[in-house]
């Protein structure tokens, strides 16, 4: 795909700048995830620098495990002049489908040192059930 700029008398669009802000705002609030499994869970793990415990809501529904959170962060100085700044703040929300064999029971999340891991245990397959079987005399 190729994209063009409007020109106009050989000057960018006043608005070019504007055009790709929501995907870029959305990249800025989206958190680095890495999803993985094996024998006994499922693991995902999110990249949360600066993000407190309690600003983290981890949730389960209808087989979609969502992360939500807001990054935020307060400081107070007097004297300095700032010519820019690169921290970034927000809400963020992320949303992952779990697979049929995952137990939305058994999740558990921990946050150490700026990432989140979250682990959902897979369900025990069902063994089939035994039923005795009646012999008629014939």
């Amino acid at each position: 795909m190729v994209e063009t700029t409007h020109t106009s008398g050989g000057w960018p669009s006043v608005f070019e700048p504007f055009r790709t802000m929501g995907r870029q705002v959305a990249d800025w609030f989206a958190p680095a995830s890495e999803a993985s499994v094996d024998a006994a869970s499922y693991r995902v793990v999110l990249e949360l620098p600066g993000v407190e415990d309690k600003d983290i809501e981890v949730s389960v529904h209808d087989g979609v495990l969502t992360v939500k959170g807001e990054k935020t962060s307060s400081r107070e100085k007097t004297g300095e002049t700032w010519y820019f700044s690169e921290r970034q703040y927000g809400a963020f929300s992320r949303s992952f489908r779990l697979p049929p064999d995952a137990d939305a029971g058994k999740v558990g999340a921990d946050l150490k040192d700026g990432v989140l891991t979250i682990t959902v245990a897979k369900s025990a397959p069902e063994a089939p059930a035994a039923r005795k079987i009646a012999v008629k005399k014939g």
